[in-house]
């Protein structure tokens, strides 16, 4: 059955009004921060990536230098950690030159040290684990 004009005309404005829509939504909608884009990318390795072992090159301020090798090709990477720094130890001199790196698998070089929900630095004590971990007590002689 044939389509009338009044038909094919109500189509073609609820077609031009959602086109207008998805205009207006992607003209003003407010495009997410540099912290919100870094806070999401830490979130998408922490839920997708694979651990590999790392060196931590060394801390200049909230910011550590690490070093890791997939594939057999190694990658040198940093991390601003200032917006995690509630989740470190109060003094990071403690810690070792190795880490746990997490990278997605479709871009190694993409990789964190520390997110919101994981912690791949370690102290120098290597019984105590992770950098958010307590100690274990120490045990009865």
């Amino acid at each position: 059955m044939a389509m009338g004009w009044m038909g094919l005309a109500g189509a073609a404005l609820a077609l031009g009004l959602c086109g207008a829509a998805v205009f207006a939504w992607r003209k003003w909608r407010r495009p997410p921060g540099a912290e919100e884009r870094e806070r999401r990318r830490r979130r998408r390795i922490e839920t997708e990536g694979r651990v590999c072992d790392g060196v931590l090159i060394e801390f200049r301020g909230p910011v550590v230098y690490y070093r890791y090798q997939v594939g057999g090709s190694e990658y040198v990477a940093s991390q601003d950690l200032s917006g995690l720094l509630d989740r470190l130890p109060a003094h990071l001199a403690g810690l070792t030159g190795h880490a746990s790196v997490k990278y997605l698998p479709a871009n190694p070089a993409n990789s964190i040290v520390v997110s919101e929900n994981w912690c791949g630095l370690h102290r120098a004590n290597s019984a105590a684990g992770r950098a958010g971990d307590t100690p274990a007590p120490p045990q009865p002689a």
